[in-house]
């Protein structure tokens, strides 16, 4: 028995059950996009991803495979949601389009780029769905720009027991137990393979260091940032205090000069009345 069961959406995780098992990513692949690919068709680029110098512990840790059909896909987990991941992963993709030409080569050689995003939290809460697909699309006249970008978004939270192969696999991504793991494992072969490099993982103590570490990377930053957001925010609100107090006292000075002048007229009509009464009055004793 292991200890405890290493998590697949642990990205160090992913990537050796993923980038590790090409009949697995072929399965995943099929079930995601409804590609029909074996593992005759893949090709996973720069597999040698090891994060085990600290330089390196913070770097995306993801799954890039070239197909033989469909171009180059790049899958990977995010855990938690920043404002700046839709820009990203929209750079990411573009880049991973670009990159196909080297200089001087024609453009007819590039193929699509399909970036999958495995996300462990809700990005969109305005839907309901658990899968959205994005890519270039004239929405005026329904015409989407043939072969070039697309990005894949499934939201693990929201997954669904619909019967569908990539509903399993997002249970299986969610599972945290050994029992649910071998009852994932039943229906599907693939997962069955993928729950075997888990438990091979999960009692292996350097592995488990290798995945610890980067969970314990991946907290660290999740507090600094939020550490940054609470000092911005109490910077922002102090200096928010002291701008408030400076141009209420300006406001102040300004209305106060404005009903000072306006009650100086009014007094100084009423005077003015006075003395033109005691005149008239003054002129018919006379």
């Amino acid at each position: 028995m292991v200890k405890s069961i290493l998590s697949p959406v642990n990205d160090h995780v992913f990537k050796r059950v993923f980038g590790d098992n090409l009949p697995v990513l072929a399965d995943f692949l099929h079930a995601a996009l409804g590609l029909s690919v074996t593992e005759e068709d893949l090709t996973v680029i720069d597999p040698n991803f090891l994060a085990d110098k600290s330089e390196d512990k913070l770097g995306v840790l993801d799954v890039k495979v070239a197909t033989k059909q469909y171009g180059l896909i790049d899958v990977e987990i995010q855990l938690q949601w920043f404002g700046y991941l839709w820009k990203r992963f929209q750079y990411y993709t573009a880049r991973m389009y670009a990159q196909q030409l080297y200089s001087g080569e024609h453009y007819d050689k590039l193929n699509r780029a399909i970036s999958i995003i495995l996300a462990n939290v809700t990005f969109l809460q305005e839907s309901p769905a658990y899968h959205h697909r994005f890519s270039l699309y004239d929405a005026e006249h329904g015409i989407a720009y043939p072969d070039s970008m697309e990005i894949h978004l499934f939201e693990i939270p929201k997954r669904q027991q619909d019967g569908t192969p990539i509903s399993d696999w997002l249970n299986f991504f969610a599972a945290r137990t050994e029992e649910a793991f071998m009852q994932l494992a039943q229906t599907n072969s693939a997962i069955d393979k993928a729950w075997g490099v888990i438990r091979r993982l999960s009692g292996d103590e350097r592995e488990r260091e290798l995945a610890e570490r980067r969970e314990k990377a991946l907290r660290d930053q999740a507090a600094a940032y939020a550490e940054m957001y609470d000092r911005g925010m109490a910077k922002g609100k102090e200096d928010g205090i002291k701008i408030g107090e400076a141009n209420g006292i300006k406001i102040g000075e300004a209305n106060g000069i404005k009903i000072g002048e306006a009650n100086g007229i009014k007094v100084g009509k009423v005077e003015e009345r006075r003395r033109v009464a005691l005149s008239l009055r003054k002129l018919g004793a006379s």
